[in-house]
């Protein structure tokens, strides 16, 4: 996700999410039920029905092949995700801020869901995956400087008694900002090391929080085949009873 598409997403959800709290000091009980609501209701379910391009394209093969002719993988995703945005906003906008309906409940908070999951899929798996790489690259460096500075610090056995006896000591000196590390080859070997600990502990916190991430995508999909069978409903209640109500 690029810089301005992240922008634009965050600051999408972010009206969502206010806009959904919206019922605390606003509903409109026939908002839904007319003109104004339902043009709201079918662009929200339209949009929301366009996501689905994405997982088509991607996941059947003979689609893939003649989409992407002509629509990059990448621009689908963008659709994807601005559809999964600005759809369940103008849905929240058509319900009026009437949740009584324990299908109408189930479908808003089953959307949202969606929407969160999404944007954690989309942003923090991406974010958190580039940072790995990154770590890594850095962990290489920072090791290979390490096995040359000790190297050096084996050379050298005067300095080699300068290594701290208590390192977890010094560690938590260091932490209250009293500084008592070595000098020379010594002071260098222990700063890499630290170096080294330290990008070691950020890439294992990063490997879990992907790990989190990833099962964020499946309760994407198992949420999303549950929003498409709510609104389904949705439509077929609002189709049935509307009907009955003109008869």
């Amino acid at each position: 996700m690029n810089e301005r598409e992240r922008v634009v997403v965050t600051a999408a959800l972010t009206v969502l999410l206010v806009v959904w709290l919206g019922f605390f000091v606003h509903s409109s009980p026939r908002f839904a039920g007319s003109a104004a609501g339902a043009v709201f209701g079918i662009a929200g379910a339209v949009l929301m029905l366009v996501t689905l391009a994405y997982p088509i394209v991607k996941r059947i093969p003979f689609v893939n092949s003649r989409i992407t002719r002509h629509i990059s993988m990448q621009s689908l995703l963008a659709l994807h995700v601005y559809a999964g945005i600005f759809g369940p906003l103008l849905g929240i906008i058509h319900t009026g801020h009437k949740f009584e309906s324990p299908l109408g409940i189930a479908l808003t908070a089953v959307m949202l869901t969606v929407v969160v999951t999404g944007f954690t899929i989309r942003y923090l798996l991406t974010y958190t995956g580039r940072e790995i790489k990154d770590k890594l690259v850095l962990l290489q460096t920072a090791r290979g400087d390490l096995d040359s500075a000790w190297g050096v610090l084996e050379n050298s056995p005067a300095e080699a008694r300068a290594l701290p006896k208590a390192p977890f000591f010094a560690a938590g000196l260091a932490a209250l900002g009293l500084d008592v590390s070595p000098r020379g080859p010594a002071g260098e070997v222990t700063r890499l090391a630290e170096s080294v600990a330290d990008l070691e502990y950020a890439i294992r916190t990063h490997e879990l929080f992907k790990r989190w991430f990833a099962r964020a995508l499946m309760v994407h999909i198992v949420l999303s085949i549950i929003l498409y069978a709510l609104l389904i409903l949705h439509i077929w209640s609002g189709f049935y009873f509307g009907l009955r109500w003109w008869t």
